[in-house]
């Protein structure tokens, strides 16, 4: 909080009144034209505090018309009546005149955006620019000379195209900016976007006239018409980033115009403002788009220009404004958000701008803005401004001009004595130890305070008052001047501050003593007492402590370097000790000028230094300086903590280990999260408090955050903590357990370990804060020991609170003992059952009073069922039931209830009505709720058009005798059995039997049928009793009644018994048995339908009973009707139920003796389980060989396969699956049997097929062979392979790699004769060798083909017809070798022999037939006709000759 500081200027004697001021938008100077009784009017310039700047005065003997101020320099330019312009340059103590081009008012006055160009205008219309240098002497002619006939009186200059700051680029590329850099280079010009360079100045500009016109000048001079209005403009405005000009009329007509870079202007809108007229405006644009005018009325009105919306701010008269108080002049600080405005009262009213994340955007507009607290000045307000960057509020009123400074609220607290600052001269003094409070009023502007049990001391800088108190009064004990900026006080001695030294000092200033301090140290500029221990900190980051106990002030501690014990962390932005002297604590400034997060503290006796980060991660840490020495780091544990820094600390002044600091938010660091539903202050300030000693080092002992009616932490003195409260607040009092309101302006808040205890003596404090500490430290038995003599339960029950803190339900339980808190002591016990920690402590705090506690201890474990119980104990129940929609939605409607209960019992029934609705027991609960109150609980009901309510309330209609209206409701219910009900009662049964038929509700037609039945309308009740599904009192009816032909379809609608009951009532009359039979049957009594279909010789019925039989039947009966079907020569359904009655054997020679096919069904239910116990296993093989046996005779193989493999005689399924001929199930059965035998059998069988054209059966064929290890088998497979290799397609390279493998297999094979293994190896051998001979002889051909041909005469020589190579190849290839080489003769004798050696041959298949013509040619002689190819089948008769080979060796093996 802050209060305004009023500076009254320092005007000289001669002035009269004030006409203008005008602040520089930097620099804290305050221009003031005034009126002046010695020559007629004067010019002055005024600094931060009103006083008079030296050589800043200008007279004439005329008024002053206009000030401006240079945007950046202190220099002025003064406009004056008789057309003279006066530039005074406040830097330079200088003044200017401008050459005399006016000869009229001034009226127009105005610098361009960077003060290079000066505008000026007069009355007469004449308009004048002229270039300025940097000390504001004009710089040559004038740029600008126009006559614009009418009188100027706005002037508003553009603003330049936005584009490249030369300066700001310049300052880049020095540092080392690569990209300002490549913008400044030529070379790289086209690596980029071209450089812009855009006006460094706004030169152009608009000129508003009296006639209602606006004129565009721009840079050149050149002037152009831009606009017109219909009367007087009263304010020119320009939107900068919209390009948008805002022209204000006299009659408040508003209107937006967008200008083009030319300067021409288009009208976008124009709106009437309301407001009374005739009244001097004040008009300002704040935000870029928010138009605000004070028109001299109660209000200030607002015009959004972007949302097109308006809306007013009045003074509130609970502020302290009078009603119909007007306002004349408004003003706006954007840096600080605050609008202030003058009103005719002499009050200037503030309102301060709602941050963005407190704005919701769908709140009204003006509650964005909050007012403040009123400044009281003497006079009517006629101008008010801000300015400067330190951000002065001036104040023209009638009277005289105020300057306003923002000044932060000065407080102190020390000794039970703490004063806040008021306002800017009254200040509020509260005496904890007397119990009293003052108010206290100075005739200074204090800049310091300090106070104690004895005194008050306010010093300035230069003057310090001492008062002293003197019973309920204080009095004026001292008053000296000093230039100190701080003070400190300690008993009767004040001590203050100038270079190199502290000086010791009386209340009447009188120095009794020096602290010096050396140049290395530096300049005291810090101070502070504890107990009897001053520190001083220096402005080079030293500190020292002295003993104040003796009568003369001695070193404790000598100078500490700052900057040696903490290096890298900056430099000292406070400093205390505590009240033993031995801890000193350190706030640091960081290089920019704020404070760090880090907390730095020195152990004077252990010359130790510990460190305490907010910022610092979870976990400890030490870490090393450059020194060597280390630092203990401390870690909050509290991630809410991480984005603050201390903004003040205090140590307790009796209590030495006892630390407490204030945190603050770091600026800009606010999560997001946090501003959510947060008010100011509330979690963005945190109080918190440490105990540090030497053996347990420093131990966080409480946090909270500063409670939001409080302002800032003054101190702390156990058992309190003191606070500075806000103007205007109410404290919270009731919410704040504990607080206790002291004075006005300060409040005290018990400690959390003396919640309840009051102002206990020092012994129990004592107990009490070495209780804390150990419990702290976590020394439980210490702890006990200082509290074990304490009696009271009030230290008993704050010992308690503090376990629900520590969550010690151990030591909780013996506090509850000592209490005698039998109840919860009780509730504490039951609640061990529940498993979390955070559960069980909650249960404490509920007993304890501690509600918000235990609310966080559920949220914390997240037990929202536990959580929403409590909030309905509590009363809470909109958060029970926000909690249990969120988080608990298994008891919502449980929630909606119970809150339905509450309210009903308070009175509020149609909050309740809502809630029974939605827990969904408005059924029943309404109606009871207003049973009081027909008439409503009839709208109700009408209005809530439910069924069962509709009912509910029929019901009570009938019970009231209101039948009609009864039958109306349950009709609307749909209730048919109660309006069937109603209209029978009424003897209305005509009505009853349409709405039974029309609806068929079951529950209708019985009652129906009971009337009809009880009329002996015997038809119409068994229909009835029919349409209810009532069938045994209608077959009741129809027996008593012998109508034994709806007798029949009612028994087969209904039940077993009904139909059982028929059937014997037809055999007792002995009459149409077949329906006794049928009935019998239906109802599942097949023994007796069987024996009197056969004593009756229904046949039919049989065949009907015979289907319906299955396994569960009677064996007996089974047996029977299958000797019955086999004598009727019905074999199958014979063999059905004799496989039913599990008789497999007789089934199976029923099926062999008729020849009847056995269907894979029938194998199925002949077929018994593995587990079943009608058979034993060898039995149920033997069953399934001969169900196999009779499907292989009936060639059925595959259901053959099946029962063999499941009777386990895999080899004759397996010769079973052969004759199906089924290759795929042949491989698949093959790979799952893994038997030798049946690999062989499938592979013997594979190569019946015709393996030549399928890779993948002679990849079966070799995969069985090898797994049935019949690797003789395997190479005879090889072998044959090979012969069809070298007959199909001549490739004897194949052949012989067959060939090959034939031999390695057979030489592995175990062969029951050795010599005819051995005769066969030999044999494959030979084989391989010719082979090989042949292939070598064709591969040498062509590098050696007489050894190619002598080589293939050899192999013919040695070959007869029995070998692996055929004659006709070798043959072949000879004669193509002598057609080639042209003997032809030779090729003749060749072809001749190839037909002697193979009688039959298909020549072309060994030579081609143009070798064939070359030979015939070659030899002259003419085709014989013995040798025209005939196409002959050599290969294919060798080939079947190979197959009936291979099925022979099958058969064998």
């Amino acid at each position: 909080m802050a209060v305004y500081v009023d500076h009254r200027i320092e005007a000289p004697d001669s002035v009269t009144s004030t006409s203008q001021i005008a602040w520089h938008p930097l620099h804290p100077l305050l221009a003031v034209a005034s009126v002046s009784t010695a020559s007629g009017g004067c010019v002055d310039i005024y600094l931060e505090q009103g006083e008079h700047g030296s050589d800043a005065h200008v007279e004439r003997s005329f008024q002053v018309t206009s000030l401006s101020w240079h945007p950046s320099r202190p220099i002025l330019a003064a406009g004056w009546e008789t057309g003279e312009v006066v530039i005074l340059n406040k830097q330079d103590k200088e003044n200017h005149t401008v050459p005399l081009h006016h000869n009229a008012t001034i009226t127009v006055l105005n610098w361009s955006t960077n003060g290079t160009r000066l505008v000026s205008g007069d009355r007469h219309g004449i308009l004048v620019v002229w270039r300025m240098d940097q000390r504001g002497r004009v710089h040559g002619p004038s740029l600008l000379k126009q006559d614009c006939g009418k009188s100027l009186c706005h002037c508003v200059f553009r603003p330049p195209p936005p584009g490249e700051d030369f300066v700001q680029l310049a300052k880049a590329a020095v540092s080392g900016d690569e990209k300002a850099l490549d913008m400044f280079n030529w070379r790289k010009a086209g690596a980029g976007a071209p450089l812009k360079m855009g006006l460094q100045e706004g030169l152009s500009f608009f000129i508003a006239l009296t006639d209602g016109s606006v004129h565009y000048v721009n840079e050149k001079g050149k002037t152009r018409h831009a606009l017109s209005t219909d009367s007087l403009i009263q304010k020119l405005l320009f939107m900068e980033e919209r390009e948008v000009l805002v022209v204000i009329t006299e009659n408040l007509q508003l209107s937006l115009h967008a200008i083009t870079p030319e300067g021409e202007a288009e009208e976008l809108m124009k709106v009437k403002l309301s407001g009374k007229t005739g009244h001097s405006a004040d008009i300002i644009l704040i935000d870029h788009s928010l138009i605000v005018t004070a028109l001299g009325e109660t209000v200030i009105r607002f015009w959004d220009l972007d949302r097109d919306e308006n809306y007013v701010l009045s003074p509130d008269v609970q502020f302290g404004f009078e009603g119909g108080e007007c306002i004349n002049c408004v003003s706006y600080c954007s840096a600080k958000g605050l609008l202030a405005a003058g009103t005719n009262k002499g009050r200037i009213a503030m309102w301060r701008k709602a941050a963005e994340s407190d704005q919701s955007t769908r709140v009204s507009e003006g509650k964005k803005w909050r007012l403040q607290a009123p400044t009281e000045l003497e006079g009517s307000v006629t101008q008010i401004k801000w300015g400067s960057r330190r951000n002065l509020l001036a104040v023209n009123t009638t009277s005289s001009v105020v300057i306003l400074s923002e000044q932060a609220m000065l407080s102190h607290f020390h000794q039970q004595v703490a004063i806040v600052q008021v306002s800017p001269s009254l200040f509020n003094v509260t005496s904890f130890s007397r119990g009293t409070t003052h108010s206290l009023r100075v005739d200074m502007n204090v800049n310091g305070i300090f106070a104690t049990e004895d005194a008050v001391v306010f010093w300035n800088r230069k003057q310090v008052t001492v008062f002293e108190c003197a019973g309920d009064t204080f009095r004026s004990a001292g008053s000296f001047p000093c230039d100190s900026p701080v003070l400190t006080v300690h008993g009767e001695n004040l001590y203050t501050v100038e270079p190199y030294q502290v000086q010791v000092r009386t209340w009447q200033g009188t120095v009794k003593q020096l602290l010096v301090f050396s140049e290395a140290e530096g300049n005291p500029c810090l101070l502070d007492v504890c107990g009897n221990f001053l520190a001083v900190g220096t402005d080079l980051s030293h500190f020292k402590i002295f003993d104040l106990s003796h009568r003369e002030a001695k070193v404790h501690c000598s100078s500490k370097n700052f900057s040696e014990l903490f290096p890298g962390l900056g430099g000292i932005a406070s400093v205390k000790c505590n009240a033993n002297g031995n801890k000193v604590s350190i706030l640091v400034s960081k290089a920019d000028g704020n404070i760090d997060s880090k907390i730095c503290f020195y152990d004077v006796e252990m010359d130790k230094v510990t460190l305490f980060d907010f910022k610092a991660e979870q976990g400890n840490g030490r870490e090393k300086l450059s020194s060597g020495q280390g630092i203990d780091k401390s870690v909050v544990e509290y991630p809410e903590l991480h984005s603050h820094i201390p903004a003040c600390h205090f140590w307790d002044q009796s209590e030495s280990r006892l630390f407490v600091c204030e945190a603050i938010l770091e600026t800009g660091l606010e999560p997001p999260e946090q501003k959510e539903n947060q008010t100011e202050s509330t979690m963005d300030v945190w109080i918190l408090s440490f105990f540090s000693t030497e053996e347990h080092g420093f131990l966080l002992q409480d946090s909270f955050p500063l409670p939001s009616s409080y302002q800032v932490l003054l101190g702390v003195e156990v058992p309190h903590y003191y606070f500075a409260k806000k103007l205007g607040e109410a404290e919270k009092g009731q919410a704040e357990s504990g607080s206790t309101e002291v004075s006005q302006m300060v409040a005290r808040r018990p400690m959390r370990d003396f919640i309840g205890l009051g102002d206990c003596d020092k012994a129990t404090r004592d107990a009490m804060l070495n209780f804390s500490f150990y419990l702290t430290a976590g020394d439980m038995d210490e702890a006990f020991k200082s509290i074990r003599l304490i009696k009271s339960e009030a230290v008993w029950e704050n010992m308690a609170r503090m376990c629900v803190k520590t969550q010690s339900l151990d030591v909780a339980k013996i506090c509850l003992g000592n209490m005698g808190h039998a109840r919860g002591a009780k509730a504490l016990r039951e609640a061990e059952q529940e498993p979390e920690q955070e559960a069980r402590v909650a249960v404490l705090a509920i007993q304890l009073g501690m509600l918000e506690d235990a609310e966080q201890l559920y949220k914390d474990c997240k037990r929202y069922d536990l959580l929403n119980k409590f909030y309905q104990a509590s009363n809470q129940w909109q958060k029970a039931i926000e909690t249990a929609e969120a988080h608990d939605r298994v008891h919502l409607r449980t929630t909606y209830y119970s809150y339905a209960k509450y309210l009903e019992a308070t009175g509020e029934q149609s909050l309740s009505l809502a809630h029974y609705e939605k827990s969904d027991t408005h059924r029943f609960e309404i109606p009871r709720m207003l049973s009081e109150d027909l008439q409503a609980l009839e709208s109700y009901v009408n209005k809530m058009k439910d069924k069962n309510l509709w009912k509910w309330w029929a019901q009570y209609l009938e019970s009231q005798s209101e039948m009609e209206s009864a039958l109306k409701y349950y009709a609307l219910a749909q209730d048919y059995f109660s309006l069937v009900r109603v209209h029978c009662f009424q003897g209305n049964i005509q009505k009853a039997a349409e709405i039974a038929n029309e609806t068929r509700n079951w529950a209708a037609s019985y009652h129906l049928a009971r009337q009809y039945e009880s009329q002996d309308e015997i038809k119409q009740a068994v229909h009835f009793y029919t349409r209810a599904q009532a069938f045994n009192n209608a077959i009741r009816l129809c027996k008593e009644h012998n109508l034994d032909d709806q007798l029949m379809n009612l028994a087969l609608l209904s039940s077993p018994e009904d139909m059982i009951e028929a059937a014997c009532y037809y055999e007792e009359k002995g009459e149409q048995m077949d329906r006794a039979v049928m009935l019998y049957h239906k109802a599942g009594h097949f023994s007796k339908a069987l024996e009197l279909a056969f004593a009756t010789q229904q046949f039919g019925a049989l065949q009907l009973i015979a289907e319906d039989l299955d396994e569960r039947s009677d064996p007996a009966v089974l047996a029977r009707c299958s000797d019955f079907f086999i004598e009727h020569a019905q074999y199958k359904k014979a063999m059905e139920l004799l496989l039913t009655a599990k008789k497999y054997h007789e089934a199976l020679q029923l099926c062999l003796k008729q020849n009847l096919t056995i269907t894979e069904e029938m194998a199925e239910k002949m077929t018994v389980s593995k587990d079943s116990q009608d058979l034993s296993e060898e039995s149920r093989r033997e069953l399934l060989e001969q169900i196999a046996d009779c499907c292989m005779r009936q060639g059925n193989y595959h259901l053959a396969t099946k029962k063999y493999t499941q009777a386990g005689n895999k080899l004759k399924a397996m010769r079973a699956l052969l004759k199906s001929g089924d290759t795929e199930k042949i491989v698949f059965f093959a790979g799952v049997s893994r038997q030798r035998e049946i690999y062989i059998m499938a592979a013997n069988y594979l190569q019946s097929l015709d393996w030549r054209k399928d890779p993948e059966i002679m990849k079966n064929i070799i995969s069985f062979y090898t797994k049935g290890q019949a690797l003789d088998l395997l190479a005879g497979f090889y072998d044959v392979c090979a012969q069809v290799e070298i007959d199909e397609y001549q490739n004897y390279e194949k052949a012989q790699g067959a060939l090959t493998e034939a031999y390695k297999c057979l030489s592995k094979a175990k062969t029951r004769s050795p010599l005819e293994q051995e005769s066969k190896l030999a044999h494959l051998q030979s084989k391989l060798t010719l082979i090989k001979r042949f292939i070598h002889a064709r591969r040498v051909y062509c590098e050696d083909s007489k050894e190619a041909v002598r080589q293939c005469e050899l192999l013919l020589a040695e070959q007869d017809y029995n070998t692996i190579i055929r004659h006709g190849d070798i043959l072949g290839f000879l004669v193509e070798h002598y057609a080639q080489v042209e003997e032809f003769h030779m090729a003749y004798q060749y072809l001749v022999e190839m037909q002697k050696r193979i009688p039959v041959t298909n020549l072309s298949y060994y030579v081609t037939q143009q070798t064939l013509e070359a030979v015939y040619r070659g030899t002259g002689i003419p085709v014989s006709q013995t040798l025209v190819p005939q196409p002959v089948l050599h290969s294919s008769m060798e080939n079947k000759e190979m197959e009936e080979e291979v099925a022979d060796e099958v058969e064998e093996s």
